[in-house]
């Protein structure tokens, strides 16, 4: 299988940097002074399951024309350069099947539309992972697995079989999921209640807790956003809901949405793609989600103040 990782940030280049390392034809699709770095130096990977430093191929927009038939896009930008993205993907071929793993479900519908909703896997990861000062990734803590499928519509054409063997292969932490759509929601409701409750709080899962209303707080973002999943037909179940629900209000719990370290650091952020498109699919469904609206406007004047 040819694999085209679209970005190689923390989440594709930690993912296609292990299946790179395993032997997989990898070839990672950047930007020029990312394709740049990664020639001079090489991919590196700081991580506690293993560092890696790797000769991976890079191409830019402006290569990727000239190349083969990819079986396969890995697509892992940020939902935000979704535009920018798709527009590159437009030179792929059209039997090149497109898995994205980014934040949120918003990008689906802007996926079909350009290029068929045959073409378009379902996929997500867990993962918190960044680069570093010099271009590397840096993995933070143990965590990192991907979890894909096929959605309503696709074709299956044995992609998935042939990136479920690779990852096997590479000993990357992998499921592939009878019921995408039902996985996706068990991570949107979860991760729209880290991101708005940390955003908003500015502090992390511990922090928020340990205040007075804090842990019911946290358990009432979850809840409005469990509501809205099951408005959309697919209720989380309860062992799912309960699990999600521990980890939202673990005392002493250092946990933080990467939208949060995002905007700490003054960068753009997933605000409408995460937290706007709940609270929108709330508006849609007739459901009062005032916790999230709170963290929704207070993501918005974050970013009119970067704007400015």
């Amino acid at each position: 299988m040819r694999l085209l990782v679209l970005g190689a940030g923390g989440t594709g280049g930690y993912f296609g940097g292990r299946l790179a390392q395993s032997g997989a034809d990898v070839t990672f699709l950047v930007r020029p002074a990312r394709a740049a770095l990664l020639r001079e130096r090489g991919l590196r990977i700081r991580s506690p399951l293993g560092d890696a430093d790797l000769a991976v191929a890079a191409v830019t927009a402006a290569e990727l024309a000239a190349l083969p038939p990819f079986d396969l896009v890995l697509l892992s930008c940020k939902a935000y350069d979704l535009g920018s993205a798709m527009d590159v993907l437009g030179a792929t071929g059209p039997d090149t099947a497109i898995l994205p793993i980014l934040n949120g479900l918003l990008h689906y519908e802007a996926l079909d539309v350009r290029f068929g909703s045959a073409r378009v896997l379902g996929g997500l990861c867990f993962i918190s992972a960044t680069l570093g000062a010099d271009g590397e990734v840096l993995h933070m803590g143990r965590p990192a697995s991907i979890t894909f499928g096929l959605r309503e519509g696709n074709a299956d054409t044995g992609a998935l079989a042939s990136l479920a063997a690779a990852c096997a292969h590479a000993g990357v932490d992998h499921l592939v999921a009878p019921d995408i759509a039902r996985a996706q929601w068990i991570k949107f409701s979860f991760l729209a209640a880290l991101a708005a409750g940390t955003c908003l709080m500015r502090g992390s899962v511990g922090a928020i807790v340990a205040t007075e209303g804090g842990a019911a707080f946290m358990a009432t973002l979850h809840e409005e956003c469990l509501a809205v999943a099951a408005a959309e037909g697919q209720p989380v179940p309860e062992d799912e809901a309960r699990s999600a629900r521990d980890q939202l209000v673990r005392a002493s719990s250092p946990v933080t949405a990467s939208m949060l370290r995002d905007l700490e650091a003054g960068r753009p952020v997933e605000a409408l793609q995460i937290v706007g498109d709940m609270v929108h699919r709330a508006h849609r469904a007739g459901l009062p989600v005032p916790l999230l609206e709170a963290a929704w406007s207070h993501l918005q004047v974050y970013e009119a103040q970067q704007q400015r």
